[in-house]
């Protein structure tokens, strides 16, 4: 086995949403396959947003992790945020996620991003395992993200609570 993470390009679209489709699914969510493409065209069209890398078992795709960047006023600088990591059941507990974090950590600290953040489902014990290795831990003070949309987007299933590692 020779894991790798190559990163992705416009022409890796179609596999990205076919691996996007998987972990959504994973979480009893339907994904919009053209919402999709056009927000991976979209992301992979402006380096400033980000990095996603395609992973590898052999020549065979395992997964995918995407981060996105923005500059955090608290951290004076770049904030990372792994927006999806996913790799697929088959290829799960072989260190292909390990290997995507260490790929991913590499690259934040040659773009001198100060902090890393990651959603987690309070029960995924794999991938909060995982997170806690890279020193990723819960926000130790009484600060909740709130969020809402301005745009349509897709809909998801209520109470589902979709978090980034779902599919470690």
């Amino acid at each position: 086995m020779q894991i790798t993470a190559r990163i992705a390009g416009h022409g890796e679209v179609p596999l990205l949403v076919d691996l996007m489709e998987e972990f959504y699914a994973e979480s009893g969510y339907a994904l919009d396959r053209e919402w999709a493409r056009a927000s991976f065209r979209h992301f992979l069209s402006d380096p400033s947003l980000g990095r996603a890398w395609v992973l590898f078992d052999g020549a065979e795709p395992a997964g995918y992790v995407v981060l996105t960047v923005r500059f955090a006023m608290e951290y004076g600088g770049l904030e990372g945020f792994i927006d999806d990591l996913y790799v697929r059941p088959a290829y799960r507990r072989h260190g292909i996620a390990r290997h995507a974090l260490n790929t991913l950590f590499e690259e934040c600290r040659r773009w001198g991003i100060r902090a890393v953040q990651v959603e987690v489902g309070r029960g995924n014990a794999a991938a909060n395992a995982l997170y806690a290795s890279f020193n990723l831990r819960p926000r130790d003070d009484d600060r909740v993200t709130l969020v809402t949309t301005l745009h349509d987007r897709p809909e998801e299933p209520e109470g589902s609570g979709k978090g980034g590692g779902v599919g470690c």
